[in-house]
């Protein structure tokens, strides 16, 4: 496959370059305790982003849009560096450098690929997770596949390091580059997320603090459970707790109407991440049972049948942003300002472990209960906070290495990932390019399977990453989803939205 970088029509930098701002070389901040664990080999984590476009990508266009926005970015226009000068010994630092464009925007010729488009994307985007990225230079690329799938007529594929920034904000700086389709003007807009007060007697706040400390007690012994000996079921999606994140993975998609989830949302008075955790364990069970029951349903696409074991002990770690919620607009204006406004930049994630409960139910509707109380006796627990906090702590107080064992046991001993960002509410066109999609996900932690929902227009976007040596069929499990949130919404329309039309 040839690979060619990407130059300016006559050769030269287009005039007025932002990278030619970065001559002088200096030493930046240290890199923070938690962008530190991304650089383990157990945990160097990477962001793969595909980004759909309706047109053709213009490649000129996108490097003079790059050297106007993304490239300002100090994170985006600094390379690591190791400090041997400090008090406790090296350290990796930032070090603000020219950025050449050339060497980041890469698009390869897939036009001899004997592969249909979609596999020839797939296995291309795929291969990005088997290659390491070059720490000389700033921590990302940006990859141009001008060919045509189903979905799109062009691809963007940026591969990001981790330790740059989390999923939520990388995506917020990547919209702030963009600009609504119908008003080439303004940023996009999200939805913001309104707090409902609520009257706080004594009696209640007494009970609400009880909750609070009980919850969090026992999420914190199951947390050092998890870390000592407490292991999920092997399953047909989860293998032996020794894998470091190193086995490339591959990564598919599947675009599904945010309007059924709203109206499954309102009529069960439920929030959107319920929902799509009801989706996700209904997905799984029936994607179980068929790797369960194969020998004998071969040629079954209809699962009546139970093969599940009894027991199956199955977790999900899910990423909370940690954040106060802010808008495109204000990482607009991180951009500007530089690396005096870099409140809120980073990683600032917590993680909190969650029981899925593996089983084929006659009511579609149970998966969204128990996706429901699940996650209403989590938002009653600091799990998320205090595994933040002790990323952040705990390199300084036992080191690098020791906080990414701890963390590499909790991730090998789950078994996957999931993940849910809220996109723009209208379409929006990337430096003159109108998006289709949007399908972010990550890889080089140690789970085989990663599920991450992105919302983007009326629609939202499945990533799934997996180990294609342990999961060989992603698109049967994302037909598994598909067909779960199609079972649901029919089960709602029946029980709900026939009795009381208005209740969506």
């Amino acid at each position: 496959m040839e690979m060619a970088a990407v130059t300016a029509a006559n050769g030269k930098s287009s005039g007025g370059a932002k990278s030619a701002d970065f001559t002088a070389v200096e030493i930046g901040e240290a890199l923070s305790p938690t962008a530190s664990l991304f650089h383990s080999p157990k945990l160097n984590c990477c962001i793969i982003a595909v980004l759909g476009s309706k047109t053709a990508i213009d490649p000129a266009v996108v490097k003079s849009g790059l050297e106007r926005t993304l490239i300002r970015h100090p994170r985006f226009s600094s390379r690591l560096v190791v400090d041997d000068h400090g008090c406790r010994g090296r350290k990796l630092r930032w070090e603000k450098t020219m950025v050449e464009l050339d060497d980041h925007i890469i698009i390869p010729n897939l036009d001899d690929d004997d592969a249909s488009p979609d596999s020839a994307v797939e296995d291309y985007i795929s291969r990005l997770s088997t290659f390491p990225m070059d720490v000389t230079k700033p921590l990302w690329e940006l990859h141009i596949l001008n060919v045509k799938t189903r979905d799109a007529e062009s691809l963007f594929v940026f591969k990001i390091h981790h330790s740059i920034g989390d999923g939520a904000s990388l995506i917020s700086l990547l919209l702030a580059c963009a600009r609504k389709s119908s008003d080439p003007n303004a940023l996009p807009s999200v939805p913001v997320k309104n707090r409902r007060a609520r009257r706080q007697g004594v009696v209640w706040l007494i009970w609400a603090v009880v909750r609070l400390v009980w919850n969090t007690l026992v999420d914190v012994l199951l947390v050092n459970a998890t870390v000592l000996f407490l292991r999920d079921t092997r399953t047909p999606i989860k293998g032996p707790a020794t894998g470091e994140g190193r086995n490339g993975k591959r990564f598919v998609h599947r675009t599904v109407s945010l309007g059924d989830i709203k109206m499954v949302k309102n009529a069960m008075n439920m929030t959107i991440n319920d929902v799509l955790l009801g989706v996700t364990e209904a997905g799984i069970s029936r994607y179980l049972n068929r790797k369960y029951g194969k020998n004998e349903e071969k040629q079954s696409n209809q699962i009546q049948k139970s093969y599940l074991p009894s027991t199956i002990r199955l977790r999900a770690c899910i990423m909370v942003n940690m954040r106060p919620t802010t808008g495109i607009q204000d990482m607009a204006k991180l951009m500007a300002k530089g690396p005096k406004a870099k409140w809120g930049w980073g990683n600032w994630i917590g993680n909190m472990m969650i029981p899925l409960t593996i089983a084929l139910r006659d009511d579609p509707l149970d998966y969204l209960w128990s996706a429901k109380a699940t996650m209403d006796r989590k938002k009653h627990s600091l799990e998320p906070i205090l595994e933040f906090i002790g990323a952040r702590i705990l390199p300084m107080v036992f080191g690098v290495k020791a906080t990414v064992g701890i963390f590499h046991k909790i991730l090998s001993n789950t078994t996957l990932a999931f993940s849910n960002v809220v996109g723009p509410v209208e379409e929006i066109s990337l430096y003159g390019h109108p998006i289709a999609y949007i399908a972010p996900s990550v890889y080089g932690h140690p789970h085989a399977l990663t599920i991450h929902f992105q919302s983007y227009c009326n629609t939202i976007t499945i990533s799934l990453a997996v180990d294609p040596g342990l999961i060989p069929d992603p698109h049967v499990l994302c037909d598994d989803l598909e067909d779960s949130l199609k079972a649901i919404k029919e089960a709602v329309v029946q029980k709900f939205v026939q009795k009381d039309p208005g209740i969506v």
